[in-house]
Parts: C-alpha cells; sequence; structure tokens
C-alpha cells in the first residue's frame, strides 16, 4: 500500500498531465495554421516548438526538402504548416506543409484535406473548356475558370507552369478513377476577411492608405485596400476634366489614395461603400493663380465645355476660365456660343479678370487692355462700394 503522500502526488500529477493535454487540444487543432521554430532535426522527422513553447509539434523531413532532396531549414528557423493531427503517437502535435505527400499517401490526405478544409499545392498544367487543369500528388484535378481568382480571367494561359495554392471543393473515387475539384477563389477570400478584419480599425474619412487597381470602369476605378475594395470615382483623379481611368492608372498598380466616406450597406459580402480620391493627395492649383494667370496673362487653353453663353478654357489641370460668347463673336451679334467654337478647340486668350475667392477666371480673345487687377477687384468689395465686375470693365472701356 503507498503513503498517502504518493498517493496525493501521483493524483495530481494525473491531474496536471490531463489538464495539459486538455490544454494543448485547445490551443492547436487540426487544421489550423501554425508558425513554429525548429528545435531539433532527426532523421526522420523535425521537432518544432509551438504556441510560445507550451506545445511541440513534429513534420515529416521530406515536407522540409527541395527537389533535390537538400534540407530547406536549419534548427533555430521558423516554419508555418498545417496541423493534421492533434496528438500523433509520439505525443506530439502532427504538422504538413501545403504540399500533399505522392504515393499511397496521398489519396488519404487529399481526403483529409478535403474534409478539413486544408491549403494543398498543386502545378497548373493545362488549360481547357471552362477552367484550367491542376496536378495536385499525382492526382489530375480541375479548377473552373471562376474559382482562379476572385476577378473574372480572360486567359488563363499565362497560370500553366505555376504551382499555386488550392482548396479541395470535392474529392471522390469511382470506377473511373480520381475526380478531384479545387478552388483557388476560396483561399484568396479566406485570407482577404483575414486582412479585411484587421484593417477596417484604420478605416476612417481622411486616412491615407496604400492600395491595388484591381478594376478599371469609365465610372472610376476599383481599388484593393488589402481585403476591403474601395470606388476612386473618375471626378477624384485629380484636377483635369474628361480623363478616364484608363487614361492615368493600369491594373495591378500600386498607388496611395485618402478615404474620402465610408458608408454602411446591407451587403454582408460589402459591408461598407469607400469613397477614394487622389485629388484629395494632389496640391490645389488655385494656391498659386494669382502667380500663375494674373490679369493681363496671355495663355492658349483647351475647350473642355460649351454652353449657349460661351465656351470653358481650361488654362492648366484645375483651373477654368470663361469666353463669353460676345468674346468668341467678335462683337457681333450671336445666338449660341456652340456656333462658334468646339470641344477640343484651341483659343489664344487673356485673362481678363481673376477672382480667386469665388475660383472664376474671365477671359477675353487676342491681347486686351481692359484688364481688371486684383487691387480693383478688392476695392470693388471693399465697404465703400465702387461698383460691380460689370461696372469695371465698363470703366476700363
Amino acid at each position: 500500500m503507498k503513503p498517502p503522500q504518493e498517493e496525493d502526488f501521483a493524483a495530481l500529477l494525473k491531474e496536471f498531465e490531463g489538464e495539459d493535454a486538455r490544454r494543448v487540444e485547445h490551443e492547436v487543432r487540426v487544421g489550423d495554421s501554425v508558425r513554429g521554430r525548429v528545435m531539433s532535426l532527426g532523421r526522420e522527422a523535425a521537432f518544432v516548438e509551438l504556441a510560445g513553447g507550451k506545445t511541440e509539434g513534429m513534420i515529416d523531413l521530406q515536407q522540409l526538402r527541395d527537389q533535390d532532396g537538400n534540407l530547406t531549414v536549419k534548427v533555430g528557423d521558423e516554419i508555418e504548416a498545417r496541423v493534421v493531427e492533434s496528438m500523433g503517437k509520439s505525443g506530439c502535435v502532427v504538422l504538413r506543409r501545403t504540399a500533399v505527400a505522392r504515393g499511397p499517401e496521398a489519396k488519404a490526405e487529399l481526403q483529409q484535406a478535403a474534409q478539413l478544409g486544408l491549403a494543398v499545392e498543386g502545378t497548373v498544367t493545362g488549360v481547357n473548356k471552362g477552367g484550367v487543369e491542376v496536378l495536385v500528388a499525382g492526382v489530375r484535378g480541375f479548377c473552373p475558370i471562376s474559382q482562379l481568382e476572385m476577378r473574372h480571367v480572360e486567359d488563363a494561359s499565362a497560370y500553366v507552369g505555376r504551382k499555386l495554392e488550392f482548396r479541395i471543393t470535392r474529392y471522390d473515387v469511382d470506377r473511373r478513377g480520381d475526380n478531384l475539384v479545387v478552388s483557388r477563389r476560396a483561399l484568396l477570400e479566406a485570407e482577404a476577411r483575414a486582412r479585411a478584419d484587421k484593417l477596417r480599425a484604420k478605416l476612417v474619412p481622411g486616412a491615407v492608405l496604400p492600395g491595388v487597381v484591381v478594376g478599371l470602369k469609365d465610372f472610376g476605378a476599383f481599388i484593393d485596400l488589402g481585403g476591403v475594395e474601395g470606388m476612386l470615382p473618375a471626378s477624384e483623379l485629380g484636377f483635369s476634366r474628361g480623363v478616364r481611368p484608363a487614361d492615368l492608372l493600369t491594373l495591378g498598380q500600386q498607388l496611395q489614395v485618402q478615404i474620402l466616406r465610408i458608408e454602411k450597406t446591407d451587403d454582408p459580402k460589402r459591408p461598407e461603400r469607400i469613397s477614394l480620391s487622389l485629388k484629395a493627395l494632389e496640391r490645389d492649383p488655385w494656391d498659386d493663380v494669382a502667380t500663375r494667370f494674373a490679369s493681363g496673362t496671355r495663355v492658349s487653353g483647351r475647350v473642355t465645355r460649351v454652353e449657349s453663353f460661351g465656351a470653358f478654357v481650361e488654362l492648366a489641370p484645375g483651373i477654368e476660365g470663361l469666353v463669353h460668347i460676345g468674346e468668341l463673336s467678335g462683337g457681333k451679334p450671336a445666338r449660341n456660343a456652340r456656333e462658334l467654337t468646339k470641344v477640343g478647340a484651341t483659343l489664344e486668350v487673356t485673362v481678363l479678370a481673376l477672382d480667386r475667392e469665388r475660383r472664376r477666371v474671365s477671359l477675353g480673345v487676342g491681347e486686351r487692355a481692359d484688364v481688371v487687377s486684383q487691387e480693383d477687384l478688392d476695392a470693388a468689395r471693399a465697404p465703400v462700394r465702387l461698383g460691380t465686375l460689370g461696372d469695371l470693365f465698363k470703366k476700363k472701356l
């Protein structure tokens, strides 16, 4: 019969080991992606320290060799892997890289990967009707074209020969052989959701964030902010008028954008509508307009809009002036300015008056002496009014 002290110690040890096993079971689960430090390299396996030293994992050395059979890691290196068994025969968590072993084990591992939603590595070997062929651990599979990227792929031939990660959406074996269907989009969407959750804390109006152009339309560009998409309207590309997104941007281009607005939506896939701007990050061209286009300055400009009462001429990106119909007609009677000029035409004009406060520029055709200086304009706005801008022009004449 054991002394009471030994019985108490044995009971405590058993309880501790049971709690420790439950703690390990809770900390890492089958299917989890984990990171760890290689502690030692054996003849057949490497032992990895996980979860801050509280859990130990084991991974087959074949998972850590390159195509020539050389080890790609050493003691002290960090690796990322998936948990495929919560507790193996050795008492360790069993790990595996995304690649699936070849040979007899492959089918069992493919079934496990399908059940647990694990990522597998496959090589795109060809393009067929509706998708691409993918070779995973010696098993030929199929990835529908709609599941290759998060957006539609026009030409999948560029993917041939590439090694990519996929998630198995269907795997069964019948008399005709293996039936393997995979999806890359499922993994990309899962990664995007994880990035989006972290990013949303930074999404506030006025924030400047890096982004990538992922879509181009005439009305604007779609920008991926890192798992969350925003819209860059054509009007926010810059200060120039009539510029299309395709004129300035290309797919895959990296850029900095500022958040203008965030509106909540009822769409669970896109819970917010984000408006972005490039223009907000540019210097306002009106800051030095008085220096560049002082009254009396002669300049050549392009007609950007024509209304019945006159034509708007772009002097510089973001700065337009109005040439009145009377100026266009040379003082002759005219009913509509559209009869006198058209969009895209180039006009030689003179700045007659510049109102920086209201962001207005009055333009005349040819050399002119009847210009209104900034001093004249300021005096017209003084408490003792000297008259309207029209009165100032009459006075000059």
